[in-house]
């Protein structure tokens, strides 16, 4: 079989979009990241102690009410999908990401309103008002750097629901 020049271009440019879906493949990434509270008792505890928010204190797990957890904590840069589930069995939950520079500064937290403010915060994404067991998917491109995720229902931010999310 003789190649013509148009069939070695059209075979060359098939190898080519072959190793950049590939390529595109390789720096994708997901996590699972599920919504979680202690049941009806998590919303009374707010007030009653000190604010669990970023910066605020540490964030013992075994102190909170409500929390995010999620499969990995470190990823590269690019593309990264966020598959989302609240494990609730009665709250609506949400996640939302922002960038931070570090996480000795709290988030911008309005205490009229119990809640982040997202603009001032550079919010990303989210993937909102999530009813219990409904799932729901985020993906964005991210750089290098540090990120946190929340959730920005009404006082749930105070109560423990963030994490952070390293990207290098």
């Amino acid at each position: 079989m003789k190649l013509t020049r148009r069939k070695w271009l059209a075979a060359a440019s098939g190898i080519v979009a072959t190793l950049s879906a590939g390529a595109s493949f390789a720096s994708s990434h997901a996590i699972k990241v599920s919504l979680w509270d202690k049941g009806d008792d998590a919303m009374r505890m707010l007030g009653h102690g000190p604010m669990m928010g970023m910066g605020a204190m540490d964030h013992d797990m075994s102190m909170m009410m409500m929390g995010i957890q999620m499969s990995s904590h470190h990823v590269s840069s690019g593309e990264v999908t966020f598959k989302v589930i609240n494990t609730s069995k009665k709250m609506v939950h949400e996640m939302v990401i922002s960038p931070i520079k570090d996480t000795n500064t709290p988030l911008p937290y309005d205490q009229a309103t119990n809640r982040i403010n997202e603009d001032a915060a550079g919010h990303l994404g989210e993937v909102a008002e999530l009813e219990p067991g409904k799932t729901g998917v985020l993906t964005l491109t991210l750089k290098p750097g540090q990120y946190v995720l929340y959730c920005n229902v009404a006082g749930h931010y105070a109560l423990g629901m963030w994490t952070l999310l390293t990207v290098k």
